[in-house]
């Protein structure tokens, strides 16, 4: 349509002045008129609202500061921290590191790197700290995409003008331990940046919350050194918010929940994604286990008339609610109504962080929808809350645990983190504890979407999203019983509760793990337990292409569980695939079903001819979801041990051979820790 209309406005300008043989062929008025239309035009087909843009880093957010130096300068702020962040913790880094800036008689924030165009220029005695986590297979996170897209792709930006350290936040189990904030570490300083304290390597694997206490310990005394600053000796509470209670306040105007707009669970309106997610009806919850003391599920979310879009592979988040019997229990102990509407208002007005959470709120909901309750607290919590306990030897325990002394590292990992405190737990065993509501509503974490791999495929159920999840519950050392957040609120989403239909918010995250572009390459899958989610949505795929009476390659499944009897789920459906020879090959390994254990790397070592057949010469592509600490490596050994026997390789050929497909987008892995 809009090409006719450009063709339109040509055709109508050139034909009128023909007319009239002695006038030129083009007045001054037509020359005006015609430029004027097609301005207008093309002025149109550029700012018109274009379905479902894929935001690129010049087209920024409305809110974007044109430049963090510009907000830097006006706030008289020195230090801005940036955060990539996909779970809350870099963002929880972030926000310490500018508050310790206060401490040192510095001016700090916290930044979203989605927020500001990167720097152009510098301000003298100043510094940016980069704390970047590091997400899937080596990826930046969402919010760090942008700025991740500007440091490759400006090799001429000259970045003499700025002082930077980088903290890195990741987890030694996967293959790309760190990668962004090396990546981001590293060309900083091939911009021309000036590196002033090391990178910090964070291990979420081991104790991550240590790993960043040491780092910061010897991260302070280096900016003063090379400032020139001292710092100002006070270890006191800084508090960043001021509460404010609203006595008399239309409840619409009230946050019950909403994750960005207010009511926007009440009005919806697409696009659907992290800051504005869609109610999606569950219509199916059942439980796929026949046995065994677990509880594994599958749910179907209907995303109807709601314009979202995916692809097999890629990602379901969910914003669950914390146990409202752990939300009252919270109210008694700390002997508040948590009734009372209020708002947390930034001490800092020139914060582009207006409240710690939506706001005006009541606390029940900040601490059913918007404050991690559930995890351990970090030790800035504990240090924080400390003055709030009258007996001095709780203050002084919670004060120990927050420093970088061994005897108070070593506490921490005792009573807090081995024994699974979280808020709650520490509250109930330390009775002369009673810190003020709103002040330890500023302290807890956000509470972050909970990811899964979709076990559906689009092309089958494009209204549909297939959710299967493993039910989350453990006893602590304390004898208490511990809830996963997300597991247990899904296990509750039943069809229809009290009449009403159940819901739960979500949106979708674009992934990486994708069946090969040509239908005739051949797959192996690898997943055991809930890693099998994405594969029953590759399943399906295979199948339609079969049904559209395209050529599929190889379909290869290997899946593990703990008993045949008990666990085997959606065995039904893959014997049905195998059948239909959708899958070419089914293997499972059930670990307990014998004397010896025997999981899903043996029985691809006791398939090695036809693994490295499918390899090495009908290029297969692989795919490996589900546990990263042990499966994930445990397959990779297989897979080496296989190259090497069968490619007569040495182990560090065998081992480039397969980090080549890794390269190569030949193997994939979706996996978790």
């Amino acid at each position: 349509i809009l090409n006719t209309a450009d063709m339109d406005a040509e055709t109508t300008t050139n034909t009128e002045p023909m007319a009239e043989e002695e006038e030129p062929l083009f007045s001054n008025l037509d020359l005006f008129l015609f430029s004027l239309i097609v301005g207008l035009v093309i002025y149109w087909f550029m700012s018109r609202k274009k379905p479902e843009p894929i935001p690129e880093f010049k087209k920024a957010p409305t809110t974007r500061e044109t430049s963090f130096i510009e907000k830097m300068k006006k706030t008289g702020k020195n230090i801005i921290v940036f955060y990539g962040s996909q779970t809350g913790t870099a963002e929880e880094f972030a926000n310490r590191l500018s508050k310790d800036a206060q401490r040192y008689g510095m001016k700090g924030m916290a930044a979203d790197p989605e927020e500001y165009d990167m720097v152009t220029a510098s301000i003298e005695n100043s510094l940016a700290i980069f704390c970047m986590a590091t997400y899937g297979e080596g990826d930046p996170t969402d919010n760090a995409q942008d700025m991740y897209d500007w440091l490759q792709e400006n090799d001429d930006e000259d970045l003499s003008g700025l002082n930077y350290t980088v903290f890195a936040l990741g987890n030694k189990t996967y293959e790309h331990y760190n990668a962004m904030g090396k990546y981001v570490d590293k060309r900083l300083e091939e911009l021309g940046a000036k590196r002033i304290f090391d990178l910090g390597l964070g291990d979420d694997d081991g104790n991550l919350e240590e790993d960043f206490i040491s780092w910061r310990e010897q991260f302070w005394p280096a900016v003063c050194e090379h400032f020139g600053v001292e710092a100002l000796g006070d270890d006191s509470s800084i508090r960043q918010y001021e509460l404010k209670e609203h006595t008399d306040i239309n409840m619409n105007k009230v946050y019950s929940g909403e994750i960005g707009r207010l009511k926007s669970f009440e009005v919806q309106k697409p696009p659907f994604d992290s800051k504005n997610p869609f109610l999606a009806p569950v219509t199916l919850n059942r439980k796929l286990n026949k046995g065994g003391d677990r509880h594994l599920m599958h749910l179907e979310l209907d995303i109807t008339g709601s314009k979202i879009r995916y692809e097999s592979g890629d990602h379901v988040a969910v914003f669950p609610t914390n146990d409202s019997a752990l939300v009252n229990k919270l109210g008694q102990i700390l002997g508040v109504d948590l009734d009372v509407v209020i708002s947390l208002n930034n001490l800092d007005e020139e914060s582009n962080k207006k409240h710690p959470f939506p706001c005006p709120t009541t606390y029940r909901t900040a601490l059913t929808h918007y404050l991690d309750i559930t995890h351990p607290p970090r030790t800035n919590v504990l240090y924080e809350l400390a003055q709030y306990a009258s007996d001095p030897k709780d203050q002084e325990n919670m004060r120990k645990m927050a420093s970088s002394s061994p005897e108070g590292k070593a506490l921490y990992q005792s009573w807090v983190l081995e024994a699974s405190r979280n808020i709650l737990a520490i509250l109930e065993d330390m009775p002369s504890l009673k810190p003020p509501v709103d002040h330890l509503c500023e302290l807890l974490p956000r509470l972050q979407a909970r990811y899964y791999s979709i076990a559906s495929s689009s092309k089958v159920h494009p209204n549909s999203i297939h959710i299967c999840a493993v039910v989350v519950e453990y006893q602590t050392k304390t004898g208490r019983t511990n809830k996963g957040v997300a597991t247990n609120w899904l296990k509750n989403k039943l069809v229809t509760d009290n009449g009403h239909k159940s819901t739960v918010p979500m949106y979708i995250r674009k992934s990486q793990f994708r069946l090969p572009f040509k239908a005739t390459n051949p797959v192996i899958m690898v997943g055991p337990g809930t890693g099998i989610a994405p594969f029953m949505g590759f399943i399906q795929e295979r199948g339609w292409l079969k049904e559209q009476g395209k050529e599929v390659g190889e379909t290869v499944m290997y899946f593990g569980c703990r008993h045949k009897n008990e666990d085997y789920i959606y065995q039904e459906e893959l014997e049905e695939a195998e059948k239909n020879q959708v899958l070419t090959q089914l293997n499972v390994a059930f670990s307990r079903d014998q004397e010896q254990k025997v999981y899903v790397q043996h029985i691809l070592k006791k398939n090695k001819e036809n693994i490295w057949k499918l390899i090495h010469s009908e290029n297969a592509h692989i795919y490996v979801c589900g546990d990263a600490r042990n499966m994930a490596k445990d397959v990779q050994t297989a897979l080496y041990e296989i190259a090497e026997e069968l490619g007569s390789m040495t182990r560090t050929q065998a081992t480039d051979y397969i980090k080549k497909l890794m390269t190569k987008g030949r193997y994939s892995q979706d996996v978790w820790s």
